[in-house]
């Protein structure tokens, strides 16, 4: 089954404009401050939609392009928000090996999202990682903090409805 491409509207407060507008301009003169000026908007947001990486353009004068080509290189920016559960599989080679492939597919059938979307209600967030260190659990999961291991992929629905 194929993923539909999901999208969370653009949310952002008044109060978090001025606190991001407020660190910009503490650091707008400040010799590469195009990283501190994302993990602080990134901190502020959850994540960087085009709506905040233009208003770091608008505010620095830096092209949005250039924001852009940073937001999309660093793996700790985020251009999806996370969900309240943060689903992470782990595709490592031991878990890999064991199928959690099957396991990611089934999270995105259920979920309707694929790696790096959030469900349109903010609920759940998909990723996929390289290891997790529970290779001994392998295929493993985690949901926020809790790991689960040797899945199988009818094991899902299960797990997923103690989150709803």
């Amino acid at each position: 089954m194929a993923c539909k491409h999901t999208s969370v509207p653009f949310s952002g407060t008044k109060e978090q404009e001025m606190e991001l507008k407020t660190a910009i301009a503490q650091l707008k003169d400040t010799k590469g401050c195009l990283m501190p000026i994302m993990q602080k908007a990134q901190e502020i947001y959850g994540y960087l939609p085009i709506e905040v990486q233009t208003m770091i353009s608008d505010e620095t004068g830096i092209p949005l392009e250039k924001i852009y080509g940073v937001s999309t290189f660093y793996s700790q920016f985020a251009l999806q928000p996370k969900g309240k559960y943060q689903i992470s599989v782990c595709l490592g080679t031991a878990c890999y090996v064991k199928g959690s492939g099957d396991i990611f597919k089934k999270l995105e059938e259920i979920l309707g999202i694929t790696n790096g979307q959030c469900t349109p209600d903010g609920k759940f967030s998909l990723d996929s990682c390289r290891c997790v260190g529970a290779c001994g659990l392998a295929p493993v999961m985690m949901i926020n903090e809790e790991v689960y291991g040797r899945l199988t992929p009818d094991q899902i629905p299960a797990i997923l409805a103690k989150y709803q």
